[in-house]
């Protein structure tokens, strides 16, 4: 039986995968965390075959609870599971120790095909996904700016480019303002920009954000 362990600052997201494992006869959800601290505490306390990860959640962001998972159980397979679209972070999540990435809207059979093959010790993405990698692979490999940027950088790069303002962004990522502020004169300078709206349009060239 793989013992699974979700993490979503959600309750209807988390009850809504336990009815979808539930039709499953070799898949048991043996426990849930609504944040990354809880995560933490959950994999150090409990035996878990696979952690289901959202990837934003308040407090620390995921890329960097994924860190500090990947430093407390190495062999524990994560599968992150996402709102954002692949294009913006599924290379990202895997570089960062992830064994899968799944996008929420994906089809119910596509999450317990992905548990599956990161319980195995696969490697999962969607067809297009690994597609694109594989371009990235050929192309030129020179980093675009946006490479450049740490996780928390982009994360909160993707949200300024979004449209949020940086006290929504200081509230959803449990951040001071004055924090934010400082995060985003880093990644004006990184990325050789000046303003927001250079940054937005970046993104969506980027295709970064819809």
């Amino acid at each position: 039986m793989i013992r699974v362990l979700i993490a979503d600052d959600h309750a209807i997201v988390r009850r809504g995968l336990k009815q979808i494992l539930a039709d499953t006869t070799d898949i048991v959800v043996a426990g849930e965390a609504a944040d990354g601290r809880q995560a933490l505490e959950k994999v150090q306390a409990q035996a878990f075959d696979v952690l289901v990860l959202d990837i934003t959640m308040p407090g620390r962001g995921g890329l960097e609870i994924l860190k500090d998972l990947k430093r407390l159980k190495p062999a524990l397979p994560v599968l992150v599971l996402s709102m954002h679209a692949e294009e913006q972070y599924a290379t990202r999540t895997l570089r960062a120790g992830a064994a899968g990435y799944l996008n929420k809207e994906s089809a119910p059979e596509e999450l317990v095909k992905a548990i599956r093959k990161v319980c195995s010790g696969g490697k999962y993405v969607s067809a297009a996904q690994a597609e694109r990698m594989a371009g990235e692979l050929q192309s030129d490999t020179s980093k675009p700016p946006h490479e450049l940027l740490s996780n928390r950088e982009f994360e909160i790069l993707c949200l300024i480019a979004s449209g949020k303002t940086a006290t929504e962004i200081a509230r959803e990522l449990s951040l001071s303002v004055k924090t934010v502020s400082t995060y985003r004169a880093r990644i004006l300078e990184k990325m050789n920009l000046s303003t927001n709206a250079q940054l937005t349009h970046y993104a969506i060239k980027s295709g970064l954000v819809d």
